[in-house]
């Protein structure tokens, strides 16, 4: 078990060292959020009432924000499983005296762990969209990111592992990844949808993430009132079932991308 640790906490050090060496690409990852955030944050909070979200639109779109930069580091630790296995260097990597199953869960911690570095940088800017420096709140957010990171990376592997070629990885991506952001509740409130846009957002982990993120915003500031999230038969889950399953649709990916994983090629 020592050994097999060891192995995921390698794996970890090694996405930390990528993310502090590639810092212009870490820079860069962040801007469009920033963009969304001030510019058309700011351009819309103009045009939508407050009393229309309970909040002003910045703050609304902050927890949809927090997630779009915690997805973009998790997808790419599935892009880079496969490119490492046409390179030959996860061939090496597979000559390890560890387990495959340890080799991914390192894959997997290490993409959570950038995805939440990076998401904290955004959370930094909290205050700028009004929101307090509360200690727990802090703690509550970096949680909930930790959580939707873990989920999306563990979803991107899964897919990775499914997939060989990464041309069809990244047009995957392109034609899923965007619309589930939109239908997430990060730009507008769910209920503003259609029916059968809503039905995909009750099904949809980011839409989770989000409201995950913007509940313990609420639960934390006095007198924010935010429209309802998630719904299920007209009633919203418990924050805590929301979070649960989060985590097990994670977990439940990630065990299923190591049985695949698992299998000699």
């Amino acid at each position: 078990m020592r050994h097999e640790l060891r192995a995921v906490h390698a794996l970890v050090h090694r996405d930390l060292l990528r993310l502090s060496v590639q810092r212009v690409h870490t820079a860069l990852m962040l801007v469009q959020p920033v963009l969304y955030l001030f510019v058309l944050g700011g351009g819309l909070a103009a045009l939508i009432p407050h009393a229309s979200l309970g909040v002003g639109y910045q703050t609304y779109l902050f927890p949809g924000m927090l997630m779009m930069t915690v997805q973009a580091p998790a997808v790419i630790v599935g892009i880079r499983l496969i490119t490492d296995r046409q390179s030959g260097y996860l061939r090496e990597l597979l000559m390890a005296p560890v387990s495959r199953p340890t080799l991914l869960l390192g894959s997997c911690a290490g993409g959570t762990v950038v995805s939440t570095v990076q998401g904290a940088v955004l959370l930094a800017l909290g205050g700028a969209v009004g929101l307090p420096y509360d200690p727990l709140l802090l703690v509550l957010l970096l949680a909930g990111l930790t959580l939707a990171s873990f989920t999306v990376t563990a979803l991107s592997l899964l897919l990775a592992v499914s997939i060989a070629r990464p041309e069809i990885f990244q047009m995957l991506l392109g034609l899923v990844m965007m619309p589930l952001l939109f239908l997430s509740g990060g730009f507008f409130p769910p209920a503003n949808l259609p029916g059968w846009a809503r039905t995909v957002a009750a099904v949809n982990p980011l839409a989770y993430g989000v409201d995950l993120l913007r509940r313990c915003i609420t639960l934390r500031v006095p007198g924010q009132v935010t429209p309802p999230g998630i719904e299920w038969a007209g009633r919203q889950p418990p924050l805590l079932l929301e979070g649960a399953l989060l985590l097990t649709v994670g977990v439940v990916a990630l065990v299923w991308a190591a049985r695949r994983f698992g299998r000699p090629e």
